[in-house]
């Protein structure tokens, strides 16, 4: 997880004003040194490369000032309002950012500094452990997802009211000591120090019985880091699945914010029924002026595992890369969803460099093979459910998990225990919290890197 660099990257958003040149007066005064700075030229640079690729750039007005804002990211931030779509109200970018080249390349490559811990409120008071990153302080600590954390260093005002200290201690400290409850009812004081450690993006694999079927399970946390490890884990993964005689799989990616579209695509390839090998996948359209780049890009079918049934494991935080595999599936597979409505980002960037900066403007837009796609407003699901906080990763009494299983297994999700689910009456404020616990992760799809000059 890369929150502390993730947090600077993402929420750069400057608040710019207006400058006048003096009117002239009677006393002679030296010529006004005209003489442009690096950090303007990177700006006017941003903007021009922005004119140039940004998916909405006729939109961009001419009088919009790049020297009135902080830097690139707030510049990319700034052009956002002029993503006007048909059908939609407001501006549907929210994406467009700009890095550091040297935040980027850790970003990227899946290298984080921090404890690997991240938290979520099951409802006001109840924060727990919702995600460990297996090389991470925390992991190397034994901490694990469903972990109740009822103390941070001194303070246990664990509220909705503290999220700001909680966010504080939790993702930007380099120390700090947690006290957490097991679901054994046991408690436990643990201090971590940050360190740095490799993600590891194929977090979590299993096969379940469910009746007469067999079901793979996968855990896939993102789609950045080391592509050749990421897809050779993944080889081994449906290998495994393929021996166990899978009929149906599960992805769970409720908490995958995207990353590299050639991942999204391979991890299409091993899932896909081999009928659809050399059929279209998904189509990629750029503006007017890189109407030459939009291509097609075809299923190229990898491993034996051949399925028909499909289920993914999703929330608000899919976004991205990962609503790439779901739509780009669709039209070849029985897909299921269960969990909540994704994030919606139906488009991506590329890095273009700029000075010692990477700027990311919206470039493209991707549709599947039935030419859907424009889901701004997120992927709707076939069933609702709340996420089970209080098991860990493969526990086939999560909620969500065990709603897939039973529709595996009878034809329905089943009935999801009240008492295990947020309180209705809690839902839209805890949400709204927890997207403040979330609001560093990464979410974007991204291409390989280009040159645009022409």
């Amino acid at each position: 997880m890369k929150y502390s660099a993730l947090w600077m990257i993402l929420s750069a958003l400057a608040i710019f004003s207006s400058c006048k040149k003096d009117k002239g007066s009677s006393v002679v005064t030296p010529p006004a040194d005209t003489t442009e700075t690096m950090a303007d030229k990177i700006k006017d640079t941003a903007i021009s490369y922005s004119r140039d690729i940004y998916l909405w750039n006729t939109h961009i007005p001419d009088t919009f000032n790049t020297h009135a804002y902080a830097d690139p990211d707030a510049i990319m931030v700034g052009i956002r309002k002029y993503s006007i779509e048909p059908g939609f109200t407001d501006p549907v970018d929210h994406y467009s950012f700009a890095a550091k080249q040297s935040d980027w390349n850790n970003i990227s490559s899946g290298i984080a500094q921090d404890f690997g811990l991240n938290v979520f409120f099951r409802e006001d008071g109840d924060l727990r452990v919702r995600f460990v990153e297996p090389l991470s302080p925390a992991g190397k600590a034994g901490i694990r997802r469903g972990w109740r954390i009822t103390k941070i260093n001194t303070s246990t005002d664990i509220s909705f009211n503290n999220a700001n200290y909680i966010i504080d201690k939790v993702y930007n400290s380099t120390s700090g000591t947690f006290t957490f409850s097991k679901p054994d009812g046991s408690s436990v004081d643990i201090s971590l120090a940050a360190g740095t450690y490799n993600e590891t993006p194929v977090f979590l694999d299993s096969v379940y019985n469910a009746g007469s079927k067999k079901v793979g399970y996968l855990v896939f946390t993102s789609f950045l880091g080391d592509s050749a490890s990421v897809v050779n884990r993944l080889q081994q993964v449906f290998t495994r699945f393929t021996t166990a005689g899978v009929t149906d799989v599960i992805v769970d990616i409720r908490y995958n914010g995207g990353g590299y579209v050639t991942l999204s695509q391979k991890l299409a390839d091993f899932l896909v029924k081999a009928s659809a090998n050399g059929q279209p996948m998904m189509i990629q359209k750029f503006n007017d002026n890189y109407a030459d780049l939009n291509e097609t890009t075809k299923f190229e079918k990898a491993g034996s595992l051949d399925i028909s049934n499909l289920y993914f494991i999703v929330s608000s935080n899919t976004a991205s890369a990962s609503e790439l595999l779901i739509n780009n599936l669709k039209p070849y597979m029985n897909v299921k969803m269960v969990g909540d409505t994704t994030y919606g980002k139906p488009v991506g960037f590329f890095p273009i460099a700029v000075g010692d900066w990477y700027i990311f403007p919206v470039s493209f837009r991707s549709t599947n093979s039935n030419g859907q796609g424009n889901y701004f407003d997120g992927i709707p699901v076939d069933k609702i459910v709340s996420d089970g906080l209080d098991k860990d990763f493969g526990d086939v009494t999560e909620l969500r998990l065990a709603s897939v299983l039973s529709y595996i297994n009878t034809g329905s999700f089943g009935y999801v225990p009240r008492g295990n689910a947020l309180n209705s009456t809690l839902v839209t404020q805890t949400k709204a919290i927890n997207e403040n616990l979330t609001g560093k992760t990464f979410r974007g799809a991204v291409g390989p890197m280009r040159n645009f000059q022409r």
